[in-house]
Parts: C-alpha cells; structure tokens; sequence
C-alpha cells in the first residue's frame, strides 16, 4: 500500500569531483569519501546527472525521481503542482567544500532558460557558510558603478575584478542568490546549498586556469549579460528575521522566495520540542546543521546527527522535532 511507503527519508550522497573541491567534506564534515577531489556532495537529488537514492525502509535503493513517479502529490504536495507536471523533485541540497576559487558565474530566471536552455528551470539558491577559515570570503553582486559596458570592458581587458564585490564570511552566514546574481565561492569555505532542481549555469570568468582535460572551461559570456542583474550592487549576508523565541528555541526565517522557504532552528536546551505537521500542502526538508537532531512520527523515528539531512513526504501527518544537546537546524518548504 501507498501509506506504508510515507516516512521521513534520507538519501546515499552523489559525490562529484570538480577542479576546486578538496577532501574537507572528510576531514571537517566527518562524511566518508571516495579517494581523489571531492567539491559537493549530493544531498537530496532528482536532478537527472545525479539522483540521490533512498538509503533505509521500503523505499531503499530507488532514486529520488523513481520515488516522485511512485508517490506523486503524497510526496511533493498540492503546493509543487507545476513541478510535478515536469516530474521534477522541487528542490536540490548539497554540501560544497570551495578549496580553490570557483568560476564566476551567474544563473537564468525560468522564463530566459526556458526560451534558451530548451525548456530547463532557471536556478535561484541559497548558501548556509557551515565553516569558514579566517578571511574568507566569496564574491556577491557587483561593485558601485559597474554597468554592462563596464563589465564586458574589464572582461576583454583581464580586469574584472574591479567589478566584482567581495564579501567576507564566516559560519553561521546566509547569502541569498537570486537569479541575475554575479557570485563565486572563494576558497576557505564549507557550506549547504539549497536550490532549484536545476544545473543552469554560465560561466563569466574561470580564473584563466584549465580543466580535467588541460583545456580551458568553456565560458558564456552572451547569456551571461542577457541575465546579470546590474543593479545587484554590493549586497551583504541576509540578515534573519525572528518568528519566535522562547523555552530554548529561536526560531528565524532566514530566505523566502517563489521556490523554497528556509527556516533556521537554534536549539539550546535539551528536551526543546518543535511540533509540526505535514498536511499535504509540502514536502518538508529538516537539515542537522551541528548538533543532532530526531524526528520521531507515528512510525519508526529518524535520528539525524550533523551534516544530514530528511526529507518529510507532504502526506507523512504530524511529527516532533527535538534535540538532546544544543543544535542548530535548517527546515525547507515550499511556500504558499
């Protein structure tokens, strides 16, 4: 039956290995790791190029994909409608360890990817900074007085960073990337993306370095001006918004957008208890950002220790968060 397929799930991590990663998912994290560089891990995935797969219970060994075809709007929701008429999973969590720069890049809205990257989702996201070394920081926005002709200038002349904005970070910071959105992860950080089910990106700058293949990445830089949002100047880390505060919980709604709503949980005191329900309306996401965690519902508890995540089915009915020491928790959902 259907209704013995509804439990909090967790996924087998997709590892993949592009130039800039390291091994600090291993030795920050704790997380097991094949050999060689390792740059994000897969969190909870049904993106095509690399699905997560369901790692205990009845739905063990099916991909992410393969459980949405099974469970439709019990898993997703009335509220992700659209997304299941593509028979796309809303949302994509990963890890990041930036060891070395990443490109600068900059993603589509829905509309221009959807004319251009032959019916593709844009890619709006968000960055939770986990860990980050002294003088970290990453590049966000644009600097006061960049413009279109400005920015290609810089380009062509080998100095674009007089138009780009750094911004230092350290953990516990949220940066908010919406589509249009010049950023670029520097090295020194560990963090949590949370995004769009989508992998459109194009790449402005890649620091002049080569590929896996010795060969230069390529760049695209045409669309990249189509979509760059000039008027992004020298933005800053969000800065939470308190929903409540009391018996050893902080609760603060950290980004909300068409596409997912996130909610940081700051737990201080063991027996601290959030009750929530899933009423068919979302699918719920609850990341153990340090600390431990434990879901528990009408079957068999979840217990999550840091950095991991679950995903709640939108049908699974009422649950409990709590905590046995002092954690910190990020809940995702899609809004109303």
């Amino acid at each position: 039956m259907t209704d013995d397929l509804i439990y909090p799930l967790t996924f087998e991590p997709v590892f993949k290995d592009y130039i800039w990663g390291g091994r600090n998912l291993e030795s920050k994290l704790g997380r097991s790791l094949p050999p060689g560089i390792v740059a994000e891990s897969w969190e909870i995935s049904g993106h095509p190029s690399a699905s997560t797969q369901v790692d205990y219970g009845p739905l063990a060994g099916q991909s992410l994909p393969q459980v949405l075809d099974r469970l439709q709007e019990k898993l997703v929701g009335s509220r992700s409608q659209a997304m299941l008429d593509r028979g796309k999973f809303p949302l994509l969590i990963k890890l990041l360890d930036a060891n070395r720069p990443l490109s600068v890049q900059v993603h589509p809205d829905d509309a221009y990817a959807n004319l251009h990257e032959n019916g593709d989702l844009g890619k709006t996201e968000m960055w939770y900074i986990l860990q980050a070394e002294p003088g970290a920081e990453l590049i966000y926005g644009l600097k006061a007085g960049a413009t279109p002709d400005s920015f290609r200038a810089n380009l062509e002349a080998g100095t674009l960073e007089q138009c780009l904005h750094r911004l230092p970070v350290k953990a516990g910071d949220t940066i908010f990337i919406p589509t249009g959105s010049v950023h670029a992860l520097l090295s020194g950080a560990v963090l949590t993306e949370i995004q769009q089910n989508s992998d459109t990106t194009y790449r402005v700058y890649d620091w002049n370095r080569m590929g896996a293949d010795g060969k230069p990445r390529p760049l695209h830089i045409d669309k990249a001006l189509d979509v760059i949002n000039f008027e992004q100047i020298e933005p800053g880390p969000v800065t939470p918004r308190l929903i409540a505060e009391g018996k050893g919980l902080r609760r603060e709604l950290l980004v909300t957008c068409p596409y997912f709503s996130i909610e940081k949980f700051s737990i201080e005191q063991e027996g601290t208890v959030f009750k929530g329900l899933c009423d068919g309306s979302t699918f719920e996401i609850w990341g153990v950002m340090s600390g431990s965690g434990r879901i528990t519902w009408s079957g068999n508890p979840l217990s999550l220790a840091a950095v991991r995540y679950g995903l709640l089915p939108a049908s699974l009915g009422q649950f409990q968060v709590e905590a046995s020491e002092p954690s910190v928790l990020l809940r995702v959902y899609v809004p109303d």
